[in-house]
């Protein structure tokens, strides 16, 4: 995922902005993914899917590019920030919606749709988020999985497990870098690129475009620094390659493609409400939206599609913004067109 996001932001990608800021740790700072500063060290730089969020963890806002502004009025941006800063600090906090509104400084209902309005998320979604965000930095630094459960806020290994929803890999591999995950590839020409797909024994766990194998193995293993990857090409994804190629050829593609990737229930809501939108027609990020259940949560959306790990076998570039236009996509405006009207052709 951080992949395609870092890629945004050595472009200085458009379509990009409002979908997440980037933040840098040496120097505190968080970004717009367009912000015209030099660009910093990868190994310095953390993804958040809003502003909120990064100040939440500690950062602050850039006085170049201004990622702190929103369309949405100041009030309610305030009352986020407060309850963001405040959960952040105290994620295994017992949180009542009472006390989140105190935090805030404002009432329940005005904290909900606040939240609803900047985040695209519920308080209760982003509390958990936090305590996601917490479980697995606390297993990165070598605690044990009973341990960062309880220092997360958890309670229960289950409920951390049903939290961070993981299919195939366990929290813990995931923490670890995919540490224990053995991992297959395979790559293929296409219409749009050099195309590599990777593999668990469980099923896909990325998708990636590139112009070399040499280009697209380094993503994978930037993805999975800790996983043991195949050093050649594995026969054994050959089905998965051909799913790819399918949808890259506007062909039908198996509906049982099993996947291995991590996800959120709201990412994964997302997800497999992209994968029923019929092969020729797209859909607005509200239609998805409001299909999920969530009609305020558009720009959320829109994360959850800039997030997908199995961009083509999970056709996120299915997706076009309400107002217009194409939108953003992983690969670049032009290939989300190109797709989008050569399945309309068929």
């Amino acid at each position: 995922m951080s992949t395609q996001l870092w890629r945004a932001v050595l472009d200085r990608d458009p379509n990009a902005d409002g979908l997440f800021v980037y933040a840098v740790r040496s120097t505190k700072i968080y970004c717009r993914p367009t912000c015209a500063s030099r660009r910093p060290r990868r190994d310095r730089v953390e993804f958040f899917p809003a502003a909120a969020m990064a100040e939440a963890a500690g950062y602050r806002a850039c006085r170049r590019c201004h990622p702190e502004r929103a369309s949405e009025g100041p009030a309610a941006l305030a009352r986020v920030r407060h309850a963001c800063r405040a959960i952040a600090r105290q994620p295994a906090a017992p949180w009542q919606a009472s006390s989140l509104a105190r935090a805030g400084g404002t009432s329940v209902v005005q904290l909900q749709r606040a939240f609803r309005s900047v985040l695209g998320l519920s308080p209760r979604e982003y509390i958990a988020a936090c305590r996601r965000r917490r479980f697995i930095e606390r297993l990165r630094q070598g605690a044990r999985v009973t341990d960062a459960v309880y220092e997360a806020g958890f309670g229960s290994a289950s409920r951390a497990y049903e939290a961070i929803r993981l299919p195939g890999m366990t929290p813990a591999t995931y923490g670890r870098g995919g540490a224990g995950a053995a991992i297959g590839w395979a790559t293929t020409d296409s219409r749009i690129g050099r195309v590599l797909v990777a593999a668990t024994d469980r099923g896909a766990c990325f998708v990636e475009v590139g112009e070399s194998d040499g280009h697209l193995v380094r993503a994978l293993r930037e993805a999975f620094p800790r996983a043991s990857i195949d050093q050649a090409p594995s026969a054994t994804i050959g089905p998965l390659l051909r799913a790819v190629r399918q949808v890259v050829e506007s062909q039908p593609v198996p509906a049982d493609v099993p996947v291995d990737i991590r996800g959120t229930a709201f990412q994964w809501r997302v997800w497999r409400e992209l994968t029923k939108i019929p092969r020729g027609q797209t859909r607005t990020y509200a239609d998805v939206a409001r299909a999920i259940g969530q009609p305020s949560a558009a720009s959320a959306v829109a994360r959850a599609c800039a997030s997908n790990p199995l961009a083509l076998l999970v056709p996120c570039h299915r997706v076009v913004p309400a107002g217009g236009g194409i939108g953003g996509y992983r690969w670049g405006a032009e290939t989300k067109r190109r797709l989008i009207e050569e399945e309309q052709d068929l």
